[in-house]
């Protein structure tokens, strides 16, 4: 069964060429004219139930612009996204947070936003302030804390409304090792029960314990997709290698 199906999809964004203040006023003339940053182009990719799923390449490829798109945060000007299941995600700071509510708020406000009802949310409430560590944070504004301490309040929520889609964004890379040894005993927890998985990381070994498939991205383009050994191992080669030239 298909938990994400994503085909053709193309994001586009518009950018002002920069201009030196002698061509200010013919670009301003010129009502504006902006180039276009092509962020995904013609991807395509499907995710089953119980899958998991890398998203390699380096800045800049367009992993989290995908992760975006598939939560729903950004639209695409061109192909379909498809969605199946309840969806998590724990993407970039201050995604679905705000900062001048406290981290308890921001708890229950974005519990509620993945479909959790007020009595459930407050029965796993102490739960996932405790595995977040955040502790009497948690009744001080979100601004007053650091991107690790956001992160990891992010991703206790989103662990804890038993999502059947997980998306994520090097969280693993936020908190101390302990907390990361948590985050990684939970993701595999959750592997286990069979929830999709789509996970965007540099970092090989949290991959390679988490993932079955891997799709390399570079530029918005797909390189490759497959097993997840064959892609990393081809990516990892081509990173290697000598410039041209």
């Amino acid at each position: 069964m298909i938990s994400v199906l994503v085909e053709n999809v193309s994001k586009i964004y518009s950018r002002r060429p920069r201009q030196f203040l002698h061509s200010a006023v013919s670009g301003w003339l010129r009502r504006g004219h902006r180039e276009l940053f092509h962020a995904l182009k013609n991807v395509s990719f499907q995710l089953g139930e119980g899958e998991s799923l890398a998203l390699i390449g380096p800045n800049g490829a367009g992993k989290s612009t995908l992760l975006s798109v598939v939560a729903g945060l950004s639209w695409p000007e061109e192909g379909t996204v498809e969605v199946y299941g309840r969806m998590a995600a724990v993407l970039e700071l201050g995604s679905g947070f705000h900062p001048d509510l406290t981290g308890a708020e921001n708890v229950r406000m974005n519990a509620a936003l993945l479909g959790l009802s007020r009595r459930k949310t407050n029965e796993l409430f102490d739960r996932m302030v405790d595995f977040s560590g955040i502790g009497d944070f948690i009744e001080q504004p979100l601004r007053t804390y650091s991107m690790g301490m956001t992160m990891r309040l992010a991703f206790s929520v989103a662990i804890h409304v038993e999502p059947e889609i997980l998306l994520i964004d090097e969280v693993l890379a936020a908190g101390d090792q302990a907390f990361q040894a948590r985050c990684m005993d939970r993701m595999l927890a959750l592997k286990r029960e069979g929830r999709a998985i789509l996970c965007a990381s540099h970092v090989a070994s949290t991959l390679r314990r988490i993932c079955h498939r891997a799709l390399w991205l570079d530029h918005g383009r797909v390189v490759r997709q497959g097993p997840l050994e064959e892609v990393l191992a081809a990516y990892e080669e081509a990173s290697s290698a000598p410039a041209a030239g």
